[in-house]
């Protein structure tokens, strides 16, 4: 007879900056994040958000997936699997893309990190690792799980590099989505100009066992220009701010969903111009052909201006308050932009030609009880705020 008694779950795992971030978290506000605790806030994330867009900030971000990919076919591995041309990404450099299933709907997203000719880091949100081992068969190529190996830390914000050169680390030359590697605590240490805020910032690579010592150090020298540790409450109004994808908020991965309509191909997601057609085979490539070909695409993503000061979270959009159209998947009212912003999922064509009558329904608590609104919404460009300080080199102070 089969034991049915229930077992305890397993503990989340504590991520080797978590001693920093639970003295820090004097609320103990968490959140579980692949099997690791990350704080959700550290009691005012109001605040975390106004460092993000005015100081400097501190986010952990060890529990991402990271996975490493070497062997003299590393590069031809990488350009099967993905949808962009890795061949044209040069060493010291990262690249944003995204990888689908055959049937061309994507699986995730996520950064691909050049460390050397035959050597690639895919940092992503969701677990792959069986995914890309069967991918790979028959190529020259190693894969393995490198999430545990490497401690992260998301530095953001305008100060972010005043943070860094007063700590020792020169960035003042390093560009957009460029990788620099610094001597510390007798290793190297990973400095990338990348980040989930789309503002100026960096995330730092290092041992777990080196992980303490950078934060202390960074925690010292940012103390003047106001450096805090934040939670992903705050972090998430900025990637929205930025027009950013979350996998299971954003979009379903095609391997986790559960109904055929809950898929989307890249060109739905807008991220159509990642899709190099002229690079070989890769996977979903027939499927993307003939859907670009053919015009099949069925939604579209897009970004919404929404009236009115409340977040449009899970609204449903209608055309003309009648014919429902479309769903919101994130939302926020941005402090820095002053307006209630959106993430959606429209039929089209309500994204482009009969756009111009569309209602957000949206249920707001009032006094105890939820009314319905229904607000106007504008399909806008993405991203919402893009300041010309992200892209600036060098960053200069602030």
């Amino acid at each position: 007879m089969r034991d049915l008694t229930p077992t305890a779950a397993a503990p989340l795992r504590q991520t080797p900056f978590h001693d920093r971030i639970a003295a820090a978290n004097t609320m103990q506000e968490w959140a579980p994040w692949a099997g690791c605790l990350t704080a959700t806030s550290f009691g005012d994330a109001e605040m975390e958000y106004s460092a993000i867009r005015n100081a400097a900030t501190l986010y952990d971000i060890s529990p991402m997936m990271k996975y490493r990919i070497a062997g003299p076919d590393a590069a031809r591995v990488l350009n099967r699997l993905t949808l962009r041309d890795v061949s044209n990404l040069a060493v010291g450099a990262v690249q944003y893309t995204a990888w689908c299933d055959d049937r061309g709907k994507i699986l995730d997203d996520g950064t691909l990190f050049r460390l050397g000719e035959a050597e690639f880091m895919l940092c992503c949100q969701e677990r792959h690792l069986p995914w890309l081992l069967d991918s790979a068969l028959g190529y020259d190529a190693g894969i393995t799980d490198a999430t545990g190996d490497l401690a992260a830390l998301s530095l953001q914000g305008p100060c972010s590099a005043s943070v860094l050169i007063a700590a020792g680390f020169d960035v003042s030359g390093l560009k957009p989505f460029r990788i620099a590697r610094v001597p510390f605590e007798g290793g190297d240490l990973l400095i990338s100009r990348t980040g989930f805020t789309g503002d100026l910032g960096y995330e730092l690579w290092v041992r777990p066992g080196d992980a303490l010592a950078l934060w202390d150090r960074l925690a010292g020298a940012g103390a003047p220009w106001g450096l805090r540790p934040v939670g992903s409450t705050a972090l998430n109004i900025a990637r929205i701010e930025a027009g950013f994808l979350t996998a299971n908020v954003d979009f379903v991965p095609a391997d986790q969903a559960l109904r055929e309509d809950r898929v989307r191909s890249p060109f739905e997601l807008g991220l159509g111009w990642m899709v190099d057609m002229d690079k070989g085979h890769f996977n979903g490539r027939r499927a993307l052909l003939a859907e670009k070909e053919g015009q099949t695409s069925r939604w579209a993503l897009v970004a919404l201006d929404i009236d009115g000061n409340v977040a449009a979270d899970h609204a449903l959009i209608y055309h003309a308050k009648r014919r429902e159209v479309g769903h919101i998947t994130s939302a926020a009212w941005s402090p820095v932009t002053k307006r209630s912003i959106a993430l959606a999922h429209l039929r089209r064509p309500y994204d482009g030609s009969h756009s111009d009558d569309l209602w957000a329904e949206i249920y707001a608590l009032r006094e105890l009880q939820y009314v319905k609104l229904m607000m106007r919404a504008k399909v806008v460009d993405r991203p919402f705020f893009a300041p010309p300080r992200r892209r600036a080199v060098p960053p200069g102070p602030f």
